[in-house]
C-alpha cells in the first residue's frame, strides 16, 4: 500500500492504495470515529492481492491532522469521490464501519449509481424516521459529556467498549493514546454533531446498489444492534450476526467478515 495526499481547505486527507489495476474492482475501507486506517489491516492483508484497495485516514483522524473541524458529512463524502476521481477508480464497494457507513450513505445520496455496492459494518441508518429527537438532542451533547469523565476512564471505554478481543482493544487503545484528552473530546464531539445533522437533513439516503449489514452479536456501541434489525427489516437488506464481536466487528472476527465481503463482492460479478 503505497501512501497519497490529499490537499482541502480544511487540511490535507492521508490514504493509502496498492497497485490499482483498472479491470478490477475496488474495495474502499473507510473507518469509523477515532479510528485510522489500520483498522481494516486485516482486510487490506487478506484482499489486497486479489482486488484494488483504498483506506483513509478521515478528515482529523490519524495522519489527516491538523485538520480544521469545520465540515460535515456531506463534505466528507464529497472529498472522498475527488479522490476516487483522481485515482481514476469507478464503482467502487464502499466499506464503512460505523461512521464509515454514514459516510458511505452520503456518498449514494450525493452520487447516486456510482457505488457497486455498500458493506455496512456495525453502523447504522441516517434515514431521520429510524432515531428519535431525544438520540439526536444527545449526539449533539457528546464532547462536553465526555469533558466530563476522567481521561482514564474515557480511554478504556474507548478500547474495551468497542472490541472484544485482545488485538482489537490494543489496536484501539493505540488510537486513542494518540489523542490527548482535548483533541478526542473535539473529534468525538465533532463527528456526533455531524452525525445528528445528517440525520435532521431528512435526506431520502437511498442506497441504490447491492448492500448488506454485518454486527457483531456483542456491539454495546449505543443501540447499534437495534438499528441494524431495523434497518434490515424495513430496507429488506440481509443481516450479518458476528458471534462474539463487539463494534469493531471486521477486527475481532476478521476470518467471518472477510468470508462475507469476498462472497458478496464475487456475486456482484465484477471481481
Amino acid at each position: 500500500m503505497t501512501e497519497h495526499i490529499y490537499e482541502t481547505k480544511s487540511g490535507s486527507i492521508h490514504y493509502w492504495i496498492n497497485d490499482i489495476q483498472p479491470n478490477r474492482i475496488t474495495l474502499v475501507m473507510l473507518p469509523g470515529l477515532t479510528a485510522d486506517h489500520h483498522l481494516f489491516n486485516r482486510q487490506v492483508k487478506a484482499f489486497s492481492g486479489q482486488y484494488n484497495v483504498l483506506a483513509w485516514d478521515a478528515p482529523g483522524h490519524g495522519k489527516s491532522r491538523p485538520f480544521a473541524l469545520d465540515f460535515t458529512l456531506m463534505d466528507k463524502s464529497r472529498w472522498l469521490h475527488e479522490i476516487l476521481e483522481r485515482e481514476q477508480i469507478q464503482k467502487p464497494v464502499l466499506i464503512g464501519q460505523s461512521m464509515g457507513g454514514y459516510v458511505s450513505q452520503c456518498f449514494m445520496e450525493q452520487f447516486p449509481g456510482e457505488a457497486a455496492g455498500f458493506i455496512s459494518i456495525d453502523s447504522a441508518p441516517l434515514k431521520r424516521r429510524y432515531v428519535t429527537g431525544l438520540e439526536i438532542w444527545l449526539l449533539k451533547r457528546t464532547e462536553p459529556m465526555y469533558r466530563a469523565f476522567p481521561w482514564n476512564m474515557l480511554r478504556e471505554l474507548g478500547t474495551k467498549g468497542v472490541s472484544k478481543t485482545r488485538y482489537g482493544q490494543a489496536l484501539m487503545r493505540h488510537f486513542v493514546d494518540s489523542y490527548t484528552k482535548d483533541e478526542y473530546c473535539r473529534l468525538s464531539g465533532h463527528g456526533t454533531a455531524m452525525l445528528a445533522g445528517a440525520m435532521e437533513a431528512d435526506l431520502p439516503y437511498a442506497i441504490d446498489c447491492p448492500a448488506i449489514l454485518i454486527c457483531g452479536t456483542r456491539d454495546e456501541s449505543g443501540s447499534a444492534k437495534s438499528y441494524n434489525k431495523r434497518w434490515a427489516k424495513h430496507e429488506g437488506l440481509p443481516l450479518y450476526w458476528i458471534r462474539g464481536a463487539g463494534h469493531n466487528a471486521n477486527v475481532d472476527r476478521p476470518g467471518e467478515v472477510n468470508r462475507i465481503i469476498r462472497d458478496f463482492v464475487e456475486a456482484l460479478g465484477c471481481g
